[in-house]
């Protein structure tokens, strides 16, 4: 379980981020007294426009990024005080992480297994379900570098998952994936869910969102505007759909926007 609790992220910013940014103010506020649980067992999207807060949450939830106000449990663990125990029990999925170009899969994951203290027999058990599930088999001699886009996504999901972590957080995860590959990853995502984990994910893509998660939480402007099943929002919103829901709720907090 994820339990986010009144989460505030602000960064300061420099003469040259100022530029970047055309603003004259000191901070910047990414995310904003931001509450939300994702439960075992449960897809929950975290939906957002680019720069919305989506990724500065998921990196605070895998202990990348501390908090400056709120607090958030994996696990029952804080991810401050207990950083390490949360990092035992998640896998954490961003395009922005890239596997070392020069080592295959098959190295690559046995490495990282090595690294959370799993035996041969583990390693080699997991292998096998994994690689069968992404199609790996076929280029896991391959060097990283060698391989097509979604080929890397497929090996980096298959390496992040190397432990059986009981949270996986996903950011993006068909970003620039072609629609089988991305299908493959969806499917597995469904997966994960029947088997009891806990997985949060964040998209800006509305269809998708609306097949895969069970709960959903929109971030505009680093703060949550709803949270809820789809049929909740879309009763609340008075919407036919997640984008008309999305796009209504936008227009409506438009003047918050602040967040890359």
């Amino acid at each position: 379980m994820i339990e986010i609790n009144n989460l505030t992220k602000i960064y300061k910013l420099s003469a040259k981020k100022k530029r970047e940014l055309k603003t004259n103010k000191d901070v910047k506020i990414a995310v904003n007294d931001l509450s939300l649980t994702a439960k075992p067992g449960e897809i929950f999207g975290l939906l957002g426009p680019n720069g919305a807060g989506k990724t500065t949450t998921l990196r605070c939830v895998a202990t990348l990024l501390k908090p400056t106000k709120g607090d958030i449990k994996v696990c029952g663990f804080d991810t401050v005080k207990d950083a390490q125990k949360v990092r035992d029990s998640i896998c954490f999925l961003t395009n922005e992480i890239k596997l070392d170009e020069h080592f295959s899969t098959d190295y690559l994951f046995n490495f990282f297994g090595k690294l959370k203290d799993m035996s041969d027999e583990e390693i080699a058990k997991r292998k096998e379900e994994l690689f069968a599930a992404f199609n790996i088999n076929e280029f896991k001699d391959k060097k990283i570098q060698e391989l097509s886009t979604g080929m890397k996504q497929k090996a980096s999901i298959a390496v992040s998952l190397v432990n059986d972590p009981e949270v996986v957080i996903f950011d993006e995860p068909t970003s620039g994936l072609d629609i089988v590959t991305a299908k493959g990853v969806l499917d597995y995502l469904k997966k994960l869910r029947a088997d009891g984990k806990t997985v949060i994910v964040s998209t800006h893509i509305m269809s998708e969102a609306e097949k895969l998660c069970d709960r959903i939480g929109m971030i505009i402007g680093g703060k949550k505007v709803i949270e809820g099943t789809i049929p909740e929002i879309l009763e609340e919103t008075q919407t036919p759909d997640i984008e008309e829901a999305f796009f209504k709720l936008y227009m409506e907090n438009t003047d918050e926007k602040e967040v890359k």
